[in-house]
């Protein structure tokens, strides 16, 4: 992979990015991203943010060899910490992490979001916890994405600001990919559907405890809602 030939995950991530957004890459890495949107003329002004010495260190090399200098901006820093509001963000990109981690940088950070218009995540696992904070903060979820790659499967989450309410359902599988309902989808939850009957089947094997019995509650309601989507 380079800036000009992504990987399938960051190419469906860059298909989101509205043209002429200035935009704020968050753990940018080797500012792959940013340098393909440069390239491709969709954007023309962007901030990549890395909170880790080595790949920053990559992401200025990089964005050197690649001429983006006067374009893309490198930063080292923690999460939005690397943006202020002089910069007129209006797009940010937060790829390849947790989702509880991705929501805790947007917390951490949400005061840098006043003049930001839309927000693509794409977690690696436990989007739903991107959508709770979304509905906690009026962010609303406009599209989604589900893709495979390298055996892994991946969702990528737009929102923009406003107010939004979902379901226990749509909160846990998302409210556009429980419509779209592809072939990815469908896989990746019928796999959680098999990893979560396992763990019932070792706690049905361990001391009776009301941590237990909750864990188990937990997990077959988490069935129920996915078996009555699919």
């Amino acid at each position: 992979m380079n800036a000009k030939n992504l990987s399938e995950r960051l190419k469906q991530v860059a298909s989101f990015v509205e043209e002429n957004t200035i935009l704020a890459d968050i753990g940018s890495d080797h500012a792959y991203l940013p340098c393909y949107l440069v390239h491709t003329g969709i954007i023309t002004k962007s901030i990549a943010g890395e909170v880790v010495k080595g790949p920053y260190e990559s992401a200025l090399k990089h964005v050197k060899s690649e001429g983006l200098e006067e374009q893309i901006d490198v930063r080292f820093g923690n999460g939005l910490e690397v943006i202020c509001t002089e910069d007129n963000i209006q797009t940010i990109t937060i790829a390849g992490m947790g989702g509880p981690l991705i929501a805790s940088i947007l917390e951490a950070g949400k005061e840098k979001l006043k003049t930001v218009e839309m927000l693509i995540l794409q977690p690696n696992i436990h989007a739903k916890a991107i959508r709770e904070w979304a509905i906690n903060n009026n962010w609303n979820i406009i599209d989604e994405a589900i893709l495979e790659e390298h055996s892994k499967i991946y969702e990528i989450l737009v929102l923009k600001k406003g107010d939004m309410n979902l379901t226990n359902q749509e909160l846990l599988l998302g409210p556009y990919l429980m419509k779209y309902k592809t072939e990815i989808f469908i896989k990746k939850w019928t796999n959680e559907i098999k990893e979560w009957q396992r763990i019932i089947e070792q706690l049905n094997k361990i001391a009776f405890t009301t941590e237990v019995q909750q864990k188990k509650a937990e997990l077959e309601q988490k069935i129920a809602i996915v078996e009555g989507t699919l």
